[in-house]
């Protein structure tokens, strides 16, 4: 007696099959005709001789028919005859999302968010009618030729209130590359699971691979989602913030499925040329109805940002100041002695008194290792913040041009409009040393310090592979805001996700020649000019991370210079006593840093960031030591005007 069906065969004596048009370990889908309604349709029979496939046939029919939604592929019937189970279905014709990523390559941003906002709404019915789906991923979203998505294959689907689908040894179901981290750990799938696969699948239709990067292994996708690292996208553009909510390794901080489509339907709006469907219904787990519009693929053009202009702040080295960079010695401290060397230009460690200059060694026998800052000139703090990821805490934007050249911000708006909290990533050359009582946890190439918090403030340190170290300063402005740890914690995973796959990234392009950016602070004074103007025997001189800061101290005595590039977006001397040194704008700031000091500042060049704002370049310069303030601030002139000559025409 023939199992097997053949093409020509016919089911319930009404279903003509015609040919096989898919096929897996469970079973084969074929494309039939509906000889009574006279129509394709698509019929799916399990192995006859799996008692699990035709479990999972039944149980797909079951959970499927209930979901009456433009997204989902409908069930028209069910048949079992001959020991033969047969799910009949909707023909969708156009082939599925990984065809189609297949056949013409990745999709543009625009593409895939409406893929995913029509599915999104096809999860939402499905959760509301207590159906969680288990297995969303390309293969399961079917596009018509019409460019209407519709998911299917509810094979693994389960009833909320039955018991987990498991396999018969316990491993966890579903496709490893699309595996939501909490399922790979043994939980079971539940609405937020599909939430994360559908996040997923539109992130390897944009990027062409798993947000769990490559693998040659199964196993391998399955132990990177039990760690919960995701790959930054490159592709994504405006479905950025979208992708980051849906793929958050924590499910409680995913949105729901109809979350999940109005953050998507922001990226990809409704075509207005389809009819409105009428399929409003509730999710009873969130109040708010989703709307009818359906949703098609359409090629749009890319969106153009609109440049946020951020309110003034200045760079003002305080004694608030000062008293967090003690804070923060003090913390390092708990985390470990710090080395007894300075970081030359490179920001390699080397020994005290060495010479300045850049070395390539170290750095070229680091490139790309995951966990490594590299190249300190090089590398950009920027690409490790990402204002999307933090954007369930409220409105996000990244400040890519304050402060230290080092340091990137992302600051949090209030309702208002106002800064709520910053979060601030800084670069470190001084190598850590493990111990302390500080907790630290080591993942991948990295080992993270969390520190308690001190009032509004939360420090995270990470100690990359390459002995340098990444702080991530959070701090609450005003209030309402978010717990600034939690805050904190959310960018340390970015940070660390980042990290994971490889080396800090680079910056982009090439600096321009009269930024500061380009320019060694070590260089600006040599030991000569800080003997005669400053009477300052160097004994000890200290190159910031990337020699964009150095300080010279005298070990005979308690004096020392400080010279540090900054950024600021509004330098108005107001306050302070105005100045023209070098013929550049300038401020006086005496007992600034301390009661024994002089500051100076001084206008380099003015020019807009990357983000359209207006940007001043600042050449900072302390002296502090036992001198009366105005002898100080006499030297301290004397000083930024012998430096400036070596500065870049602006």
């Amino acid at each position: 007696m023939r199992v097997m069906a053949e093409a020509g065969d016919k089911v319930a004596d009404r279903y003509l099959l015609q040919e096989p048009i898919g096929r897996g370990g469970m079973g084969v889908v074929w494309r039939a005709h509906d000889e009574l309604l006279d129509r394709q349709v698509a019929v799916k029979c399990a192995r006859p001789d799996d008692d699990r496939a035709a479990l999972r046939l039944t149980n797909e029919a079951r959970n499927a028919a209930r979901l009456h939604h433009p997204h989902i592929v409908s069930v028209f019937d069910f048949v079992e005859e001959s020991e033969v189970c047969w799910i009949v279905m909707e023909y969708v014709s156009g082939g599925s999302l990984a065809d189609m990523v297949r056949d013409r390559g990745a999709l543009t941003p625009e593409e895939a968010g409406s893929i995913g906002c029509q599915i999104a709404t096809a999860l939402a019915k499905s959760h509301a009618e207590g159906v969680v789906h288990g297995d969303v991923t390309p293969e399961n979203v079917l596009i018509t030729e019409e460019g209407v998505a519709k998911l299917t294959d509810f094979g693994i689907s389960r009833a909320l209130w039955s018991e987990a689908t498991m396999t018969r040894t316990g491993g966890v179901r579903g496709k490893p590359p699309y595996l939501p981290p909490e399922v790979a750990r043994g939980d079971a799938a539940d609405r937020k699971s599909d939430v994360f696969s559908l996040g997923a699948t539109l992130y390897a239709a944009i990027e062409g691979r798993s947000p769990y990067g490559e693998a040659s292994h199964p196993m391998a996708y399955v132990a990177r989602a039990i760690e919960g690292y995701i790959e930054t996208p490159h592709r994504a553009g405006p479905l950025v913030e979208p992708l980051t909510a849906l793929l958050s390794v924590e499910p409680k901080r995913r949105p729901a499925a109809d979350q999940a489509a109005r953050l998507l339907r922001r990226v990809a709006p409704s075509s207005p040329h389809l009819e409105h469907v009428e399929d409003t219904y509730e999710d009873p787990h969130d109040g708010d109805t989703l709307d009818r519009t359906p949703f098609t693929m359409r090629l749009l053009p890319p969106s153009v940002p609109v440049a946020w202009r951020r309110p003034s702040r200045r760079v003002v080295i305080t004694a608030t100041a000062v008293g967090t960079a003690a804070a923060l010695v003090a913390w390092a401290a708990l985390f470990g002695a710090w080395g007894g060397g300075y970081s030359d230009e490179s920001g390699r460690s080397g020994k005290n008194g060495g010479s300045g200059a850049s070395g390539t060694g170290d750095s070229l026998s680091q490139a790309g290792r995951a966990g490594t800052v590299g190249d300190a000139r090089t590398a950009d703090p920027c690409k490790l913040l990402n204002a999307a990821s933090l954007s369930r805490f409220g409105e996000t934007v990244i400040d890519p041009d304050y402060g230290e050249i080092d340091r990137c911000d992302v600051l949090l708006h209030g309702e208002s409009g106002d800064d709520i909290a910053d979060v601030q990533l800084n670069f470190d050359a001084d190598p850590p040393e493990p111990g302390g009582d500080v907790p630290t946890r080591r993942i991948g190439n990295v080992t993270v310090g969390a520190f308690q918090r001190e009032g509004d403030e939360c420090v995270r340190n990470i100690a990359s592979a390459d002995r340098k170290q990444i702080w991530i300063i959070t701090e609450r402005l005003d209030t309402p805001a978010p717990d600034p740890c939690q805050l904190g914690d959310a960018a340390t995973d970015y940070a660390i996700s980042v990290l994971d796959r490889g080396q800090v990234p680079r910056r982009s392009g090439q600096s321009v020649a009269s930024s500061l950016v380009s320019r060694h602070a070590c260089r600006l004074l040599d030991g000569d000019e800080l003997k005669r103007i400053a009477g300052v025997r160097v004994t000890d001189r200290d190159p910031g991370f990337g020699d964009w800061r150095c300080a010279w101290a005298d070990g005979s005595s308690d004096t020392g210079v400080e010279l540090e590039f900054t950024r600021d977006n509004d330098f108005s001397p107001e306050g302070e006593e105005r100045a023209e040194i070098a013929g550049k704008l300038s401020s006086v700031s005496p007992e600034e840093w301390d009661d024994d000091s002089c500051l100076v500042r001084m206008l380099h060049r003015s020019y807009r960031n990357s983000q359209g704002d207006d940007t001043d370049e600042l050449m900072s310069l302390n002296v502090y030591g036992p001198k009366p303030t105005k002898k100080l601030c006499q030297t301290a002139k004397a000083l930024a005007a012998t430096a400036a000559k070596k500065l870049p025409s602006s």
